[in-house]
């Protein structure tokens, strides 16, 4: 049975319409002013609203603002129920997104009509408003890694982290594949002798945290905030889901992953063989690169991380930027480095 709120402060009048509708197989929750009829529509979510106008405490106007402001009463049909007949008043109502004005004095077959016309184009509106939202929710193909980053942000969950703090450590549950939304990410493991060494880097809008998405595998490394970092989690159940359901961004999740594995590999043989002149240039060069730094912006690093990450002793790198520094390559005050001469420090390299 359908269900109509009768907004009305004529006693008599609600009664008698009450009484009408009933006996035409609705049922009829009253409400003697706009006030009251605010909160009941908001309740009980009727299937159709009849509001007169010229009521105490809140007006029909004001119902029908307050109840088109509201997300679950938006949508409901809102006729409009009495004496005033100018057209200014007619218009006014009907711009404030009513659905119809019926005049009283009225006849059953006018309130009835008017009922069921408006029932009717709300639910094929309801119907087209739900094939819009199936069509763009989950079961939108996601085609190429971009669509996989914005199912993460849609769906995923939000992580904040101070600088220096750990996202996770090497042995940790891998729960969480990572999209970096701001921020700058490090991730290093230890070697045979327990000396760190870092295996990569991660900028803005790029993907970590991977290991297995078919086994329960460990963290293979630690993964620590550079700077302050945003970050959105999604978990490898979910992910594993979505990649059955989508194989072509699956290939390129690969290419990611393989290159990934690429660089880290040229990292480690470059940290194996090269003089501690050419890692640390080359190293400036990474970090300039991941934060997004023009070749004379400043880059806020601690010398910690960059000789981590350079796979050399931090006096090594501390005597290496100083050379670097008399030859009028990098400009350096307290934390910060300053890249004057970015062509002979790639030539370094």
């Amino acid at each position: 049975m359908r269900k109509i709120l009768l907004i009305e402060d004529d006693e008599v009048l609600r009664e008698n319409t009450s009484e009408l509708l009933e006996l035409s197989n609705y049922q009829v929750v009253n409400a003697s002013n706009g006030k009251i009829g605010v909160v009941m529509a908001k309740e009980i979510l009727p299937d159709i609203i009849v509001c007169d106008i010229m009521m105490p405490e809140l007006d029909g106007y004001g119902v029908l603002d307050a109840l088109r402001k509201n997300e679950n009463t938006l949508h409901i049909p809102f006729i409009f129920l009495s004496a005033k007949t100018e057209r200014k008043d007619v218009r006014k109502g009907m711009d404030l997104g009513a659905d119809d004005y019926l005049t009283k004095p009225f006849s059953e077959d006018e309130l009835i009509s008017a009922i069921e016309s408006r029932l009717a184009k709300a639910a094929i509106l309801k119907d087209i408003r739900e094939q819009k939202v199936e069509k763009v929710t989950p079961k939108e193909e996601i085609r190429n890694l971009n669509d996989l980053k914005n199912y993460f942000e849609d769906n995923g969950e939000t992580f904040v982290f101070a600088k220096d703090s750990v996202i996770y450590e090497e042995g940790n549950n891998s729960n969480y594949i990572y999209l970096i939304n701001r921020g700058l990410i490090k991730c290093q493991k230890l070697d045979e002798q327990g000396k760190q060494l870092t295996t990569a880097l991660y900028k803005e809008d790029d993907l970590f945290g991977y290991t297995s998405f078919s086994q329960n595998l460990a963290y293979q490394e630690s993964a620590t905030a550079i700077k302050k970092t945003e970050l959105v989690g999604l978990s490898k159940k979910a992910l594993t889901s979505v990649l059955n359901k989508n194989h072509k961004v699956t290939l390129e999740l690969i290419e990611l992953l393989t290159e990934d594995l690429s660089v880290v590999k040229d990292q480690l043989l470059q940290m194996a063989y090269s003089s501690v002149s050419k890692k640390t240039a080359m190293t400036i060069l990474l970090f300039a690169e991941k934060l997004n730094k023009k070749p004379k912006d400043q880059i806020k690093i601690s010398r910690n991380d960059l000789a981590s990450v350079a796979g050399i002793a931090t006096e090594s790198l501390i005597r290496t930027m100083s050379n670097f520094k008399k030859q009028g390559l990098i400009e350096i005050e307290g934390r910060t480095i300053r890249i004057l001469n970015l062509e002979k420090l790639k030539e370094i390299c």
